[in-house]
């Protein structure tokens, strides 16, 4: 084992955020990437089969609910950190089927601090000191904004979905590891994603496919619901400033600063779409939005207080959004393959989530 080694254990390494992440740590020769991924339906096998010519990783298959599995794999691998972002995170599916949100959420991070804190007591030394638990979360905890003001990190918990729910109560379990037992924790609460290779069930990727195919592109409501969108890369450097330099017990918000309402989103993927596919059948791509009823309990407008994070990490968004968008809508093109294969085997498109 190497002084300079890194030794960081992923949990959800496969999913859409975890797989940009480890691939950010595999570019850093003193990184040694562990990842502990159940591999569910918005997996990215083709992110796992890149990783594994990497030396610096290794991959291992499993549920965080696995406590004997944990504990072994912490025992034989050591990390010296880790990042915590296995979760079921999808809000439709959560409201059809709440069960599999709170197993996972909830008691999986539950086993994972149990197994984290027993292998933390056993470190000694500058090993102890320099360990830590970072967890990942959502702007979806803090509930619902009106029309003005931004969420800071001592803003009050009011998660109104099942999956906000989960994601809050994981949140105050590692709170209480922390303040209880000492585990050396940090938390940080990321605004909405985009980016290439995100499932096809989260708005961006579903309104890119659907319209570049011709068909109806469902907005809820009246499409007047704000998020505060944040490239999937910015995400994941500002995971590994808050586990750098976080301070141990404190919170951090990650935002893009970028609040659109979900109408003029799909609007602009629309205007994208005509410049890319100039002459197509389907042009102007606007024609194709529709209205569907609203979800059930649809938060209003998040947006996020960044100021903590600038200061304290040194961390701020780098991903102008309209070339992000640009990007990723280029990319989405450019990957059919990736998108069908999906659609075919684990996706088919129908809303979730009507309750």
């Amino acid at each position: 084992m190497k002084q300079d080694e890194k030794r960081l254990l992923i949990t959800g390494g496969a999913g859409f955020i975890g797989s940009t992440l480890v691939e950010m740590l595999l570019a850093r020769p003193e990184a040694r990437v562990l990842n502990l991924d159940k591999v569910t339906y918005a997996a990215n096998p083709e992110a796992l089969e890149r990783f594994a010519l990497a030396d610096n990783y290794r991959f291992a298959k499993g549920d965080i609910c696995d406590r004997p599995l944990v504990e072994r794999l912490l025992a034989e691998f050591r990390p010296q950190g880790i990042m915590h972002l296995a979760a079921e995170s999808h809000v439709d599916r959560s409201i059809d089927n709440a069960a599999g949100f709170l197993q996972t959420n909830i008691m999986g991070t539950h086993v994972l601090l149990e197994a984290a804190l027993a292998y933390w007591r056993g470190l000694e030394g500058a090993e102890r000191e320099a360990f830590r638990f970072l967890h990942v979360s959502t702007d979806e905890v803090y509930g619902s904004l009106g029309p003005e003001g931004l969420f800071r990190e001592d803003s009050p918990y009011l998660p109104n979905s099942p999956y906000s729910a989960s994601k809050a109560s994981s949140d105050l379990l590692v709170r209480a590891w922390h303040q209880t037992y000492g585990l050396p924790t940090v938390v940080c609460h990321a605004s909405n994603n985009y980016g290439p290779r995100q499932f096809p069930e989260k708005l961006i990727p579903l309104m890119i496919i659907k319209a570049q195919g011709g068909q109806n592109l469902p907005v809820y409501g009246k499409g007047d619901n704000v998020r505060d969108w944040m490239h999937v890369s910015d995400h994941a450097r500002g995971l590994l400033a808050a586990l750098e330099r976080g301070q141990v017990g404190q919170t951090y918000n990650l935002g893009g600063g970028v609040e659109l309402n979900n109408l003029e989103l799909v609007r602009r993927i629309c205007r994208l779409l005509d410049q890319e596919l100039a002459g197509s059948r389907q042009e102007p791509h606007e024609e194709l939005i529709s209205f569907v009823p609203d979800r059930p309990g649809h938060d209003q407008r998040y947006a996020l207080d960044i100021a903590k994070a600038r200061r304290d990490l040194g961390w701020t968004p780098q991903v102008k959004f309209d070339q992000g968008l640009a990007d990723t809508v280029r990319w989405y093109l450019d990957n059919r393959d990736w998108w069908e294969r999906i659609l075919k085997e684990s996706y088919d498109g129908v809303r979730l989530g009507l309750a």
